[in-house]
């Protein structure tokens, strides 16, 4: 196994996301729940974990933040790296799923040690059946979910008896940066990306100059057209549309769903949707019929949808997505129109030219003090009702220290808003992970049977071809 290379520095959209957690309700953990068909060997385990944080520099690397925010956080070696503080080995309080479930809630509850690696791995033994589960808790500045998937393969093993990896000792790259050395690498950051910005502004204006002489019209509305995305990508929000679902608390309520993957698929194709339309369809239908419980019946409700901006040559580090935010109908009661309206609507945000104008944002919104930057995302972000998320998992069986993996379920965080509903594939199931705030959402079982019923009707679409 190669070593992975990460970036020193942050990026400024990974920058952004850790600075404004000053405000606790905008917090970037994910948790993720592993269900395994019996106990891992725990030795056998512990080796494996830590082999890989000596091939993964990440896992053994903390946030610094250089004085007088010269540059962006950067990431150093944990010179007092301590790996039995990321591994936890509990036993279930009765043996129950439910019991995984309260452990990942507290932990989903729970900030990070910001003087540690920003990862921690618990084993709950003593499931029924003699089964056992992990829980995984990372924050998102560590990586997105298709690089935590990527992660995982790497920590993982395709067999039962699989080979350790092979032992080795953290490589260069992980240095310990004192104060001094934070202000000069950082100096040293801006200085590069200044060149690179001015060597690409040059290259633009030449492109934009031709342009503005050869189609000045189209150059003006292309102008015109990126000025207004961005404004929509900053517009405040900070009042959440659902009448039900407005308080924002940091308390936590986990819940799972499962849906047949080919099934999802079926339906999706029997409709002209991609999977993701099908699922995100489905998930409207349950809000609205959790709505029309409570007596409500909205226009719509503001989602963000996470839309990846990873290239094929894109490490495990960092992020690379970002978080759109659109309104979305809450009175299309046909499964088939639904369907169609959410893959319009996704083609309309995937095409905004603010998607790639993202880290540059996070770039302005950086220069601005913590409190202010925090005030101004946290308006962006509060004023949304739910949060929907669809990360490729394993079509094949993985295994940890001799234990197969049977469910993953991955709990995003809400970022401000009520509900995070995330989809992660295994072995030809969706398994949906499902956190929300245990005010805005007081009866998260009422919750998940509305979304159980909406994907039931979504599903049943496979079973007959398009007319």
């Amino acid at each position: 196994m190669s070593n992975e290379r990460f970036d020193l520095h942050m990026s400024d959209s990974d920058a952004l996301m850790w600075n404004i957690e000053k405000d606790p309700l905008l917090r970037s953990t994910i948790v993720t729940v592993l269900l395994l068909d019996r106990a891992p060997d725990w030795d056998a385990l512990v080796k494996r974990v830590d082999a890989g944080t000596k091939t993964i520099a990440r896992m053994r690397q903390r946030v610094a933040t250089p004085m007088l925010r010269v540059g962006p956080p950067m990431w150093t070696a944990d010179t007092h790296f301590d790996l039995s503080f990321h591994m936890t080995r509990l036993r279930s309080s009765d043996g129950t799923i439910d019991s995984v479930l309260d452990i990942a809630r507290n932990s989903a509850m729970a900030g990070f040690d910001r003087a540690r690696p920003l990862w921690q791995y618990t084993v709950v033994e003593g499931l029924d059946d003699d089964r056992a589960a992990m829980v995984l808790k990372v924050h998102h500045s560590l990586t997105d979910g298709i690089g935590g998937m990527k992660l995982l393969m790497m920590l993982f093993d395709l067999e039962r008896d699989g080979q350790p990896l092979s032992g080795q000792e953290p490589d260069a790259e992980l240095t310990s940066f004192g104060a001094l050395d934070l202000i000069t690498e950082s100096i040293k950051h801006r200085r590069r990306r200044a060149v690179g910005i001015a060597l690409r502004s040059f290259g633009s204006a030449g492109s934009i100059g031709r342009s503005v002489l050869s189609k000045p019209k189209d150059t003006a509305v292309d102008a015109g057209r990126a000025i207004g995305s961005v404004a929509r990508f900053l517009e405040p929000a900070t009042n959440p549309k659902s009448p039900i679902m407005g308080s924002r608390t940091l308390a936590r309520s986990l819940g799972t769903l499962e849906v047949p993957m080919d099934d999802l698929k079926r339906a999706a194709k029997a409709t002209g949707g991609s999977l993701n339309d099908a699922y995100v369809a489905a998930v409207l239908g349950g809000l609205m019929k959790y709505h029309q419980f409570h007596g409500e019946s909205p226009e719509s409700l503001r989602m963000v949808m996470p839309i990846s901006i990873r290239d094929e040559g894109a490490g495990l580090g960092g992020n690379h997505f970002t978080p759109a935010r659109f309104l979305v109908p809450m009175t299309i009661e046909d499964p088939t129109l639904r369907i169609a309206e959410v893959g319009r609507l996704s083609r309309w945000i995937r095409d905004e030219p603010a998607i790639a104008l993202t880290d540059a944002l996070a770039g302005v919104l950086n220069q601005l003090p913590t409190t202010l930057s925090t005030a101004i995302f946290g308006a962006m972000l509060k004023g949304a009702d739910f949060v929907t998320s669809n990360v490729p998992g394993a079509p094949i069986p993985l295994y940890a220290a001799g234990a197969e993996l049977q469910r993953m379920y991955a709990f995003g965080p809400l970022s401000g808003a009520a509900a995070n509903l995330t989809l992660l594939s295994h072995c030809g199931t969706a398994c949906i992970g499902v956190n929300v705030d245990a005010v805005a959402v007081p009866d998260i079982e009422t919750f998940l049977k509305a979304q159980r019923e909406s994907f039931a009707e979504v599903l049943a679409l496979g079973e007959t071809p398009l007319t």
